[in-house]
């Protein structure tokens, strides 16, 4: 059985949309690299379209009624939306759930240092990465500095065409021999992913008593000079002193935009697509449908990378809480409602599957993979060699969405990650399904996925589009 390509199926009036659709999503992934600027940006967006902070409804005393729009933040990391539809809750709810994070270089808490006159930040790789992959690429930090007098400071530097960049060195190509015959796993240490952050010493205003001084105290000078004037640029631009990293969250992430890729602009290459790419289209499809009879909800979450973790993770109680909070703004909360809401719900697991590379094609089952530009993906289980941590969705479930996308002509293919016993990955999916409810996995393919540059097919964000407005409007 072999699926269609998808994109002779369009007219012009949907191509036109796939373009403006996939542009605006660029324009998403550019701008917003870490969780705090994907919650940013979302909530600038859902408020325009009546969307409401729960915590304001609470204060004020009101109900929710059918039609009422309201959102949850978490922490500034994590997301949930809730469009009210007009059945009761205890009935259940569709939900699109995916994630925000995305792999990448996290600052450690003491990372200022300075060695044979070039300055560093020390970093803590977050996620699953091929360590060799983020050398010599110029490199943004992003991220906020929290302060002991309660103020925060936003870093963004390394997007806009005259900031600096950051780059971490690798050994040139002529003294390599010994590191070439290492493991791929082993060419670049994690502890050597420190990112280059100066190499202009400050200013020597030393006068001459200072001249006098002991010639220990001249070598820690200068030994120290790149440091200091690294502290000086942050204390004249951002306010920052050196104990600031105490209590600081900052992200190294790719410098510079998303782009559309091929000689046919068919594709999208850019940083964090896994799980953005399933995030935008998620968070979309809930402005696009208005009105809806089974209540509707977008999860966004954080921490997936690393299992899920925290208070802002999908394995924390934030969902089952808000939707608590949904039920008694609904009047009519009771414990034994909610186990029956989420039990009867539905669950599309919105993160992406690997796409099939022809120059890798030993590593791929070829006739239960995903294709670029072929629709949609689902996945019936992810997990490891024997579906070791997948949630493998039932049949009848699978039977439903199918008959769904068919009614609305959504593409769609179903996939596995990979050969079976070459590795796995794993999702938020058997999480939600921990409460009995339906859960598949549904997203975009991806080549390249967890590498500093990411490739999709337009067309498949699209599609990914259109199938999760028809599961909320459908199931």
């Amino acid at each position: 059985m072999e699926n269609k390509c998808v994109w002779n199926k369009y007219n012009a009036t949907q191509l036109k949309e796939l373009e403006s659709f996939t542009k605006e999503y660029i324009d998403f992934i550019s701008e917003c690299k870490t969780e705090r600027e994907c919650v940013e940006r979302i909530v600038n967006d859902i408020e325009k379209e009546g969307y409401v902070d729960i915590n304001k409804v609470i204060k004020s005393g009101k109900k929710l009624k059918a039609g009422d729009k309201v959102y949850s933040v978490k922490m500034n990391k994590s997301i949930i939306m809730a469009n009210i539809g007009s059945d009761k809750l205890e009935e259940g709810v569709n939900i699109l759930g995916a994630h925000i994070d995305s792999p990448r270089l996290d600052v450690k808490a003491n990372p200022l240092y300075e060695d044979s006159g070039i300055a560093y930040l020390d970093t803590h790789y977050y996620g699953g990465i091929k360590k060799y992959q983020w050398v010599t690429i110029p490199l943004a930090i992003h991220g906020v500095v929290a302060k002991k007098d309660g103020t925060s400071v936003i870093v963004n530097l390394g997007e806009e065409d005259d900031d600096p960049v950051f780059f971490i060195s690798d050994l040139l190509i002529h003294l390599s021999q010994e590191q070439l015959e290492k493991k791929a796993a082993k060419v670049i240490e994690g502890e050597a992913l420190d990112i280059i952050i100066g190499n202009k010493p400050a200013a020597n205003n030393s006068n001459a008593s200072a001249k006098k001084n002991s010639k220990d105290k001249e070598d820690k000078d200068e030994k120290d000079a790149v440091k200091k004037s690294v502290l000086d640029i942050l204390k004249k631009f951002y306010d920052i002193e050196e104990e600031d990293f105490l209590s600081a969250e900052l992200e190294i992430v790719p410098a510079g935009k998303a782009r559309e890729a091929g000689f046919d602009r068919s594709m999208v290459l850019g940083y964090g697509q896994d799980d953005r790419v399933c995030s935008f289209p998620s968070y979309k499809a809930m402005l696009k449908v208005k009105k809806v009879k089974r209540t509707a909800v977008c999860i966004l979450t954080d921490k997936e990378e690393i299992g899920s973790v925290g208070a802002t993770g999908m394995q924390s109680q934030l969902f089952e809480n808000v939707m608590a909070e949904i039920l008694n703004l609904c009047d009519d909360y009771s414990e034994i409602k909610l186990k029956r809401m989420l039990a009867n719900s539905n669950m599309l697991s919105s993160d992406v599957s690997s796409a099939f590379d022809p120059s890798y094609a030993s590593s791929f089952d070829k006739k239960n993979v995903a294709y670029l530009g072929k629709g949609l993906v689902l996945c019936k289980f992810t997990g490891s060699r024997g579906k070791s941590g997948s949630n493998d969705a039932n049949a009848e479930y699978l039977g439903a969405i199918r008959s769904i996308f068919d009614k609305d002509d959504v593409s769609f293919q179903l996939a596995e990650l990979g050969k079976v016993d070459l590795g796995g990955g794993g999702t938020i999916a058997y999480m939600l399904a921990k409460y009995g409810m339906n859960v598949i996995d549904c997203g975009v393919a991806v080549l390249n996925m967890h590498a500093p540059y990411e490739a999709t097919s337009k067309a498949d964000i699209y599609e990914t589009f259109r199938g999760y407005i028809s599961f909320i409007k459908n199931m």
